[in-house]
C-alpha cells in the first residue's frame, strides 16, 4: 500500500531541512546532480524507452515531449547547472525601516515550504521541478503522468541517490509511484503537509486540480493565445511573427491559437496570411468570411474559440473594429498570452492596458513567454491566474514572505 501520508510527514520535514542550506551547499548538489544525470544518461534512456514502448503512436506531438536521447539529457543536465548559476532568492530583504518607536520592522523572501506537482508526461519537469524548488529552499513531491512512470523513476532516482552521496537526506525529492487517478485525488487532499500544489499540463488536468485540491492551487499553462492584426499592422511583419507563434512549436501553451484581423485589411491580409499557414501545414479554421477569403479554410464551430488545439490548427475571425476584437479575446481567452501586432502608438497602448492576460505582446511572437526567455533562468510553469504568482514562475515565484521585526524592549500601549 502506497503510504501518502508518510510522504507528507518525511517532505513536511525536509522543507525545514532545505531551508536551511546555504546558497553554496544548493548550488553543489544542483552540480553534482546535473553530473549524475549525464553521467547515468544511458540509465535513464533505457527507462525511458519502455515509457515509449508502451506509448500511443498517433499522439505525435505528445511522445516528442516524452522522449528522451543523450540530447535531451544533456540539456536537462544543463538546465539544472543554470538553475545553480540564478541569484538565490531565500533572505532577500525587500525592505527594512525603523517606526517611531524605534522598532526595525521588514519583510524577508522566505521558502514556501512543501511544493506538490502534478504533470503529465514531460520528463524534464521532473528535473526542472526538483531544481528550481530546491534553489528556491523547498521540498518538492512529484506525481508525474502514468505515461513517463519509468522515465520519472530513473530521474528521481539519480537524483535521490546524489543526495545520498552529498551527506543529504534522500526525501528532499520524492516521486509518487502509484500513477493511478484515486492516488492522484488523495494527493490533492494532502493540505496538512503541502503548501501550495501546481498543476501543469492540459485543460482536464488543471481543471481537475483546481475543482478536487484542498491545497492552494497555481494554475498553470491552458494557452487560448490571440493574434490580433490591427488595421496599421505591417502585413509582410505580420505574416513572419504569426507563421512562427503557430508553427515554431505549435504543441506548446504559447503557441498562437487564434487570429483576429481587422475588417479594414482582410480583403489583403487574408489571402496572403491563409495560404502561408496551409504551405505550413496548418489547418485553418475560420468565420464566413475567412471561408470566403480562402476556399480551403473550414467553418468553425463556437467550441472551436474556446479550445487550445497544440497542434498544427488554427482559428482566424475577421473583427469590424479594435473593440471587437478586445471583446472577443475578453471572452474566449485563457489568461495566458495575447498579441497585437500594429503601428499604432495609441493602439498598442490601449491594448497592453485593456487585455487581461499573464503576458502581452506588441508586434512580437506569442512563444517568447517562457522563464527563460524572459530572463528569468528557468521557470516550474506558467500561471495564468492573479493570485500569488502569474505568468513565467521562476525562483522567486516559489518563495513567500515574513516579516521580521527587531526591538530593544518596546510593548504595545
Amino acid at each position: 500500500m502506497f503510504d501518502l501520508k508518510k510522504i507528507g510527514k518525511e517532505a513536511k520535514a525536509m522543507a525545514r531541512y532545505v531551508g536551511r542550506l546555504t546558497t553554496g551547499e544548493k548550488n553543489i548538489v544542483l552540480s553534482a546532480c546535473a553530473d549524475a544525470l549525464e553521467a547515468n544518461g544511458s540509465y535513464i534512456i533505457e527507462a525511458n524507452q519502455k515509457d515509449m514502448a508502451n506509448a500511443d503512436p498517433s499522439r505525435g506531438a505528445f511522445n516528442d515531449r516524452l522522449m528522451l536521447n543523450p540530447q535531451r539529457v544533456s540539456g536537462i543536465a544543463e538546465g539544472l547547472r543554470k538553475v545553480a548559476r540564478l541569484d538565490d532568492p531565500v533572505n532577500e530583504v525587500l525592505y527594512m525601516k525603523t517606526l517611531p518607536n524605534d522598532l526595525q520592522v521588514g519583510e524577508r523572501r522566505v521558502p514556501i515550504g512543501v511544493v506538490g506537482m502534478i504533470y503529465e508526461a514531460r520528463p524534464n519537469v521532473t528535473v526542472d521541478c526538483f531544481g528550481l524548488c530546491f534553489k528556491s529552499g523547498n521540498a518538492s513531491i512529484l506525481r508525474g503522468g502514468s505515461e513517463a512512470l519509468y522515465s520519472n523513476m530513473a530521474l528521481v532516482e539519480v537524483l535521490q541517490n546524489t543526495l545520498d552521496s552529498l551527506g543529504h537526506p534522500r526525501h528532499v525529492v520524492q516521486l509518487i509511484t502509484d500513477p493511478s487517478r484515486e492516488m492522484a485525488r488523495q494527493f490533492m487532499g494532502l493540505n496538512q503537509y503541502v503548501d501550495v500544489l501546481i498543476p501543469r499540463g492540459g485543460a482536464g488536468l488543471i481543471k481537475t486540480t483546481v475543482e478536487n485540491s484542498t491545497i492552494p492551487v497555481i494554475e498553470t499553462g491552458t494557452g487560448n493565445c490571440h493574434i490580433f492584426v490591427d488595421e496599421s499592422a505591417d502585413l509582410d511583419k505580420a505574416i513572419d511573427i504569426i507563421i512562427n507563434a503557430k508553427t515554431q512549436r505549435p504543441s506548446v501553451c504559447n503557441a498562437c491559437e487564434k487570429l483576429l484581423v481587422h475588417k479594414a485589411i482582410a480583403d489583403i491580409f487574408l489571402p496572403r496570411i491563409c495560404k502561408a499557414l496551409d504551405d505550413s501545414g496548418v489547418e485553418i479554421r475560420g468565420d464566413e468570411r475567412v471561408c470566403k477569403a480562402f476556399s480551403k479554410a473550414k467553418p468553425a464551430c463556437e467550441a472551436d474559440w474556446d479550445t487550445e488545439f497544440l497542434d498544427l490548427i488554427i482559428g482566424i475571425k475577421v473583427v469590424d473594429s479594435f473593440d471587437n476584437a478586445i471583446a472577443h479575446i475578453s471572452e474566449y481567452s485563457s489568461g495566458h498570452t495575447e498579441a497585437i501586432l500594429t503601428e499604432s502608438y495609441t493602439n498598442a497602448q490601449r491594448f497592453v492596458a485593456e487585455i487581461d492576460s499573464a503576458a502581452v505582446f506588441v508586434n512580437a511572437s506569442t512563444r517568447f513567454t517562457d522563464g527563460e526567455e524572459f530572463g528569468l533562468g528557468a521557470e516550474i510553469g506558467i500561471s495564468t491566474q492573479k493570485l500569488h504568482a502569474r505568468g513565467p514562475m521562476g525562483l522567486k515565484s516559489l518563495t513567500t514572505t515574513k516579516f521580521v521585526a527587531f526591538g530593544s524592549g518596546q510593548i504595545r500601549a
